[in-house]
């Protein structure tokens, strides 16, 4: 009989090399511990934890915690709920900063919260997950903290996860992520234009064409340190953007994520007349290609076609890199839907710690909804 333990670990530094392989067996990128140590030391507003699973002495799995400060409205920011629903939730929380645990990395989406071992029991890992969870969040250490977000879970776990309602949890449909399936036929961009439909493949082309002014450029380290306030910027002008960010990432992230992937973490740029005006970022993780944040000067944007070209440069560099799946992320998903990418949905959990405020929330995240969009369909019968 399986008997799972958890133990709590403040930074990557203190998880020994033993642990880190026989957790990670399957090489999982986003839970290299390198990957995770240049989040960790590149935000120090955020403060990290790790929570271990055991079997015995072998560790066989990796919850991977952020705790973070938010205010209200921005966690109510252009969530479809009604206003009625909206203001009784202020009411509830106040207007003073929220801190939220958070299970899972706030800055992608997908399911990089919690790698469990495949050779093991991952229900019954999952409950000690679950009350590790709980555990931290009643820590001294960690209050006062309001709520927990456990993220980013796609349907086929959700016959594990969904333990967490037992827990008090409420699920909580989050915008799907946008993927795009790359044609093992198409050898060049030409052979994936050739595939669209008319209409589709004329607007391909006519942002190609409206960019045709920009001048691009591969970023490398030196680049990152010359830039990197314009980069922050036009990053931060994305996030002011959005319809939900729960955290401004520091782009000196970027210059650790370079050195530990070399040409596999990508920054492509883009000049107006010698003005960044605008980057794309990537991560080539085996057979497919993360996209990761973006920048762009939204004054210029509907001129040059800034953000419709991001979009086409992530396919070129898909065939390029000759990779099967392109992850755009979330937001946006209309747009994206338009070159052929098509969305994948995710369920989050959220509970507030005190139970009488949770009992009152759970109408209210009930009624929660993802925006609407119209998904095409680009690509020839």
């Amino acid at each position: 009989m399986n008997q799972y333990s958890a133990k709590v670990f403040d930074t990557i530094d203190s998880i020994t090399t033993d642990d880190w392989k026989s957790l990670n067996p399957t090489n999982n990128t986003y839970f290299n511990p390198e990957f995770l140590k240049a989040f960790e030391t590149s935000n120090p507003n955020i403060s990290f934890k790790y929570i271990l699973i055991y079997d015995d002495h072998k560790a066989v799995g990796l919850a991977n915690i952020q705790i973070i400060t938010l205010g209200i409205d921005v966690i109510l920011k252009n969530i479809k709920i009604s206003d009625f629903a909206k203001n009784t939730i202020r009411f509830l929380l106040c207007k003073y900063p929220f801190k939220i645990m958070f299970c899972g990395n706030v800055f992608l989406s997908g399911e990089h919260g919690i790698v469990l071992n495949p050779n093991i029991n991952k229900k019954k890992a999952f409950l000690v997950v679950s009350k590790a969870l709980t555990d931290l969040s009643n820590s001294k250490e960690n209050r006062p903290l309001h709520a927990i977000f456990v993220k980013d879970f796609y349907q086929e776990s959700l016959h594990i996860t969904d333990h967490l309602l037992n827990y008090k949890y409420m699920k909580m449909p989050v915008e799907p992520n946008m993927i795009f399936e790359l044609n093992s036929d198409w050898k060049n961009y030409e052979n994936y234009t050739a595939a669209l439909k008319s209409k589709y493949r004329v607007k391909v082309n006519k942002a190609d064409s409206t960019s045709s002014r920009l001048i691009t450029k591969l970023f490398n380290e030196d680049d990152f340190e010359t830039y990197k306030n314009e980069l922050q910027q036009l990053y931060e002008n994305t996030i002011a953007n959005a319809s939900f960010n729960a955290q401004v990432l520091n782009l000196n992230t970027y210059n650790k994520l370079r050195a530990l992937y070399k040409e596999d973490f990508i920054v492509k740029a883009y000049f107006l007349e010698n003005k960044l005006v605008g980057f794309l970022s990537a991560l080539s993780n085996n057979n497919h290609l993360d996209a990761h944040f973006i920048g762009l000067d939204y004054k210029l944007n509907k001129t040059y076609a800034i953000y419709p070209r991001i979009l086409n440069d992530y396919v070129r560099l898909g065939i390029e890199r000759n990779v099967s799946q392109i992850n755009f992320g979330r937001t946006a998903s209309e747009i994206k839907s338009t070159i052929g990418a098509i969305p994948e949905n995710l369920v989050c959990y959220t509970r507030h710690r005190h139970n009488f405020i949770n009992k009152l929330l759970n109408p209210f995240i009930g009624q929660v909804k993802i925006k609407d969009f119209k998904q095409h369909e680009p690509f020839k019968v």
